[in-house]
């Protein structure tokens, strides 16, 4: 299919345009080639030299964009290339995880924010069941030591590709014939968790050669990093009788990347580049968690509603409910649930539970790429193959009532932004579990997905002297990608037949691992749990609600005139974008629930109550996306910048599917079942964005400016929800209650602020980077189903501060950010719409040079041990769950300090 369509764009190219090929990022190559030929090539070797390349690659580009430039082979300004992103003003980071995994530009959700390598996609999935496939690149994967530096373009022009409202962010790796011949580099690092309290490894290396003639070169890089990271905290279900779950997440990563670059030039003119890049990440893990009832066990899925109690607080009407021992409310929230109480004693005891996971992803990519310098004219071009495996292999959760009912005597708060819990008891061993280890069959699944895409790039630049006109740049892009979701499930059938025994002795060890809040429970035995859980699988089946497909064929062409005169430079142009994606599912079997087919069964059987055969949802959409820069060099040192464009962003690959998947259905909490669906008809993120700038560089590593912009929003896509809905499908309750889960396109919206700007390197040795973001991202609350008027990721206040000293063999440096609260949203995902409290970092790092070959490094990240604090926002009346709205204490987390220090050598 690759072939035919390319040979249609061929077609297209031929008649409209002039063939050509992909520059290296499409813009970023040319704004590097402009640079090259303006102003001199700085040799970066130290933080004020890495700062200086850096502000030559913003002065000089006719677009806005930001950079990171290393400060030498495997000296990147910070060992997570995530966090390094966030020193730059407007960019956000979040760390779920523990490291900076996923962007957000100017208050732009950061699945707006589109990231190449090189120029080109990097296929991605997720290892994590619980998050949603999306576009965005988790940058967790990419060792530091494999990057040259990387642009941030806040500003579009016509040769940049399409796909980033927020911004598009450039990742460059390394070319063998830009170092020197023979370049050996090696490191070696231990990262200590402050929660895992483990010393870590990780190897690196990298050499590159090139002939005498230095026309062709070689360039091999490796790195290797195992860790055991925990995440401790406290997580709610206030359906579930007003559980409140301390909990420890506990992986074993394993990370392993490698890249080889070949280049050859065999004349002046012309060039060939080879590059193929290997990630991948082993990331088993178990999740353990008490739960703790707060209305009791007996009392389990009714929640205090006013002065009575009610089913899972959605009822119109509360009834008493089975009451046993229950609190009385010291204090209320606005919706009348109970924030506060003393247990003396509860109705019944607690679970104890574990899911342990086998899960990994891997992204192996390989380009081929060609560059030709002729009369007038420069053709470059690439084509290549990108493919990403992953997902969660086999998850299962294992569980039973732990301890008796006085040990969870204590104070249940919930009155403030964290839940805060503390009982008679707080230290469990699998001796305090109540008999064997339930294995619910509900919870054994596995869930792999696949992302891949073809690409070819091209484009042509034409010298001219037209006027003020110097070039004209034509060329165009296609890409075919694929993404597919299988989940598969065990028949329960032939699994309850075959389960071995679940003796806790067997399944944890004798020790124990901390929970939030300082709660201690039996520290689970990964194996132990996977085998048991295995060993009543029989046969795989596959879940047909689970099951989905998108294919999405993207052609972009684009034409774009460069002109420059005294005091003024810039580029005008527009680029033609057209897609066509479909989804294959199975579709829910309406007409044999209504006869009746999947009642013999009983529950279990509404999961495959679905047609046994495929059904297809098409659609295409096309635009034309205009882009202008207008650069004014007010006087040598003084740069007034402005630029204006439409810029679009494809939906999330989580919303195109058009299955209709099930969460929640037959698990132990009841009214829980959500039925989703999306469709590949959605339209892209789309908006109308501008900016002006005032820019001074009053030395030549000093920068001053401050930048206004604003995007109005004239569509997103966002999920609706709608509750209380009859399908015909039973869950173990008995009920049939589910809520409707649709993606659709919404329109309004306005996103506007301002960036400040300040940095400056003394000759003393000490310099500093300041900057701060303004962002007013504001949507209307009927476009989403917590009724939060605000676009998701976007914090209204960023702040960086950074102060550091370079000497001659010393280098010390402390970087402080800082962003305001932020909505996350995660639809019909168990976390779900929530605010993220403001949160705020400091690092420290230092280096000593003890030969002009071997440094010793040391870095600490978090060093304040910020948690993250995560709450409802919604109001009463939002269509999400309880835990949700009116401020409610939904998770937290603890935050975790990180210590790296390390050894390098160069020749």
């Amino acid at each position: 299919m690759l072939a035919n369509n390319f040979k249609k764009s061929l077609l297209a190219v031929n008649v409209g345009l002039v063939l050509g090929a992909s520059v290296s990022g499409m813009a970023y190559a040319a704004d590097e080639n402009q640079v090259k030929e303006d102003v001199e090539v700085i040799e970066v070797r130290g933080i004020r030299r890495s700062l200086e390349a850096a502000i030559n690659t913003k002065r000089f580009a006719n677009s806005v964009v930001d950079a990171v430039s290393a400060e030498d082979v495997g000296k990147f300004p910070d060992s997570d290339v995530g966090e390094a992103l966030g020193r730059i003003s407007g960019v956000s980071v979040g760390r779920q995880f523990g490291q900076g995994q996923q962007v957000s530009i100017r208050g732009a959700s950061a699945q707006l924010t589109r990231t190449l390598l090189n120029g080109h996609t990097v296929a991605s999935t997720n290892w994590y069941d619980q998050q949603a496939i999306d576009r965005s690149f988790n940058y967790s994967l990419m060792p530091s030591e494999m990057v040259g530096g990387i642009d941030v373009y806040k500003s579009s022009q016509a040769d940049l590709p399409e796909g980033g409202v927020g911004g598009v962010i450039i990742v460059k790796s390394r070319k063998p014939l830009d170092l020197d011949a023979n370049t050996i580099y090696g490191s070696v690092k231990f990262d200590y968790g402050s929660v895992s309290e483990a010393w870590d490894p990780e190897v690196s290396g990298l050499y590159s050669w090139k002939n005498e003639d230095e026309n062709f070169g070689a360039l091999v890089a490796l790195s290797r990093k195992d860790t055991e990271y925990q995440r401790r905290g406290t997580e709610t279900i206030l359906s579930w009788g007003g559980a409140v779950a301390p909990s420890v997440f506990k992986q074993d990563r394993e990370r392993t990347a490698a890249n080889i670059a070949l280049q050859y030039t065999p004349t002046e003119e012309l060039e060939f580049g080879l590059n193929y890049t290997s990630l991948d990440l082993q990331a088993d893990n178990i999740n353990s968690s008490l739960f703790l009832f707060s209305q009791g066990a007996d009392a389990a899925r009714w929640i205090p509603f006013g002065d009575k109690y009610s089913n899972g607080g959605v009822t119109e009407n509360p009834v008493d409910g089975p009451l046993g021992n229950m609190p009385e409310c010291q204090a209320k929230n606005v919706a009348g649930i109970c924030v506060k109480s003393t247990l003396d004693e509860l109705a019944g005891g607690s679970w104890g539970q574990t899911w342990v996971r086998d899960a990994e992803m891997n992204s192996k990519t390989l380009e081929v790429n060609g560059k030709y310098s002729g009369d007038g004219f420069v053709v470059d071009g690439r084509i290549g193959t990108t493919k990403s495996e992953g997902g969660t292999n086999f998850t299962a959760a294992q569980r039973n009532g732990i301890g008796v009912a006085s040990d969870f005597a204590g104070l249940y708060d919930a009155s403030g932004k964290e839940y805060i819990v503390n009982t008679a008891v707080k230290s469990w061993t699998h001796e305090d579990f109540v008999g064997d280890l339930d294995l619910p069959g509900w919870s054994i699944r596995s869930q792999p997905n696949t992302d891949e895409e073809d690409f070819v790039q091209g484009n042509v630049k034409f010298f001219v002297d037209f006027g003020a006109i110097t070039s004209i740049k034509t060329g165009f892009s296609f890409a075919e990608h694929t993404v597919e979701e299988k989940t598969f499930w065990p028949n329960p059938r032939v699994a309850a037949e075959n389960v071995i025994a679940g003796t806790p002795g067997d399944l944890y060890l004798d020790s124990q691992l901390q929970l939030g809040q300082g709660f201690l429970f039996p520290e689970a035995n990964y194996d132990a749990l996977l085998a048991r859980a295995k060993s009543g699988l029989g046969e795989w089946e596959l879940l047909r609600s689970g099951y989905g497909t998108i294919e999405e064929e993207n052609f972009a062409a684009y034409v774009m005139a460069e002109f420059e005169a005294e005091g003024i430079r810039g580029n005008f142009g527009l680029r033609y974008i057209k897609t066509d994606a479909e989804s294959d599912f199975y579709a829910v079997d309406f007409d044999g629930i209504a006869k009746g087919q999947y009642a013999a069964g009983g529950a279990l059987e509404g999961y495959q109550a679905y047609e046994t055969s495929l059904s297809t949802e098409k659609a295409s959409y096309n635009d034309v996306l205009p882009s202008i820069n207008i650069v004014f060099d007010l006087s040598e040192d003084l740069i007034l910048r402005t630029s204006a464009a439409q810029v679009i962003a494809r939906p999330n690959y989580a919303n195109m599917f058009a299955r209709q998947e099930q969460n929640g259905y037959n698990d132990d909490i009841e009214g829980n079942e959500v039925l989703s669906k999306g469709s590949p008809a959605l339209r892209p993120f789309k908006a109308t964005q501008a900016d002006l700038s005032l820019e001074w560089y009053y030395d030549s590593s000093a920068l001053l400016s401050f930048t206004y912009f604003i995007k109005d929003i004239s569509n997103f896509t966002t999920a609706a929800l709608v509750q209380d809905q009859k399908l015909g499908i039973i869950d173990n309750f008995g009920n049939d209650n589910w809520t409707l889960s649709t993606q659709k396109n919404a329109t309004g919206g306005k996103i506007e602020g301002f960036e400040l700007q300040w940095q400056n390197s003394f000759d003393s040795g000490f310099g500093y980077v300041a900057n701060y973001t303004f962002v007013d991202a504001a949507a209307e609350k009927e476009n989403y189903a917590d009724l939060v008027p605000e676009f998701s990721d976007s914090s209204k206040h960023t702040v960086n501060l950074v102060g550091y000293y370079e000497g001659d063999d010393f280098t010390v440096r402390a970087a402080y950010n800082w962003r305001s609260e932020y909505m996350i949203r995660e639809g019909a995902k168990f976390y779900g719409n929530r605010m993220h409290d403001d949160y705020g970092t400091l690092d420290l790092s230092a280096t000593y040079t003890l030969t002009d070959s071997i440094g010793l490094t040391l870095e600490v990240v978090n060093l304040l041990e910020e948690d993250s604090i995560q709450y409802g926002a919604a109001p009463t009346e939002a269509s999400v769950k309880d835990e949700l709205k009116n401020n409610y204490p939904a998770w937290s987390f603890e935050g975790e300090r990180r210590i790296i220090a390390g050894v390098n050598f160069r020749f």
